[in-house]
């Protein structure tokens, strides 16, 4: 037999080296799909504002006061109209109309703004027949004193404030009218705070609250010689609860009639 040359034996055998490796490599599994992006999750919408609002009494006689009330929910600020402003979220003011109104409240969050409205409705009395005159001294002077109660009315005040508010101004113009038409009468004007504050503070507060209703009425023509001031703080409240309401009702000015010598 020829034997073969060493160029073919060394050919043939890479050829056999090369064949058992390609078939000898093992399968590697493909790599699993990469996973699909996750949508992030829209946020709840904030929850819309709700507001409740009633006057209590609805209807009142010219001069009267009523409350207003209300408690809103999801609210950042209310606001009530007219003549009202920013309140807190939940309380009660007392307002004093001078003819029938429609009070709106409205509140506004970061779900929006909503609105409630209340009605108050003000009566206007016929004119009273003039009171009889009396004979006695006595019966007169009981008698001025009954007609001076119900004709010259209390101020009230916003907090740590002493400038006569705008609801106010209708109840002093209908003072300073029956005072003028009533001269020689003396009376005192009493200057009244809540119980926050300290006393000095108070008495002073009370003072200027006092000395702003003369101002008011001396202005619309009454005697600055028939009235008589005096700051009583915090010591003569007229309710002891620590409520709005209870606070409102003890800043004030208060009438006195000063009895004749």
């Amino acid at each position: 037999m020829r034997k073969q040359s060493l160029p073919h034996i060394m050919y043939l055998s890479l050829f056999f080296a090369v064949f058992c490796f390609v078939g000898c490599k093992k399968n590697v599994a493909a790599a699993p799909p990469a996973p699909l992006p996750v949508e992030p999750t829209a946020a709840p919408p904030p929850p819309a504002p709700t507001i409740t609002l009633r006057a209590a009494p609805a209807a009142i006689n010219r001069g009267q006061s009523t409350s207003l009330e209300w408690e809103a929910k999801n609210a950042t600020s209310v606001r009530i109209q007219p003549d009202v402003g920013n309140v807190q979220l939940q309380g009660s003011r007392p307002v004093t109309p001078a003819s029938s109104v429609t009070y709106t409240a409205t509140a506004t969050g970061p779900g929006g703004s909503v609105s409630d409205t209340a009605r108050v409705t003000v009566r206007i009395p016929a004119a009273a027949a003039p009171a009889p005159r009396p004979e006695p001294r006595t019966e007169a002077r009981l008698s001025m004193d009954e007609m001076f109660r119900q004709n010259v009315q209390t101020i009230y005040f916003d907090f740590d404030k002493s400038d006569v508010r705008y609801d106010q101004v209708p109840r002093l113009e209908a003072n300073s009218s029956w005072l003028k038409g009533h001269r020689g009468i003396k009376f005192r004007i009493e200057g009244h705070c809540d119980e926050r504050g300290s006393e000095e503070y108070n008495l002073a507060l009370g003072d200027r609250r006092a000395n702003r209703v003369k101002e008011f009425l001396v202005k619309e023509g009454v005697d600055s010689s028939s009235i008589n001031t005096i700051s009583y703080g915090e010591e003569r409240p007229v309710c002891r609860e620590a409520t709005e309401d209870c606070y409102q009702r003890n800043r004030r000015a208060a009438f006195v009639l000063i009895p004749a010598s």
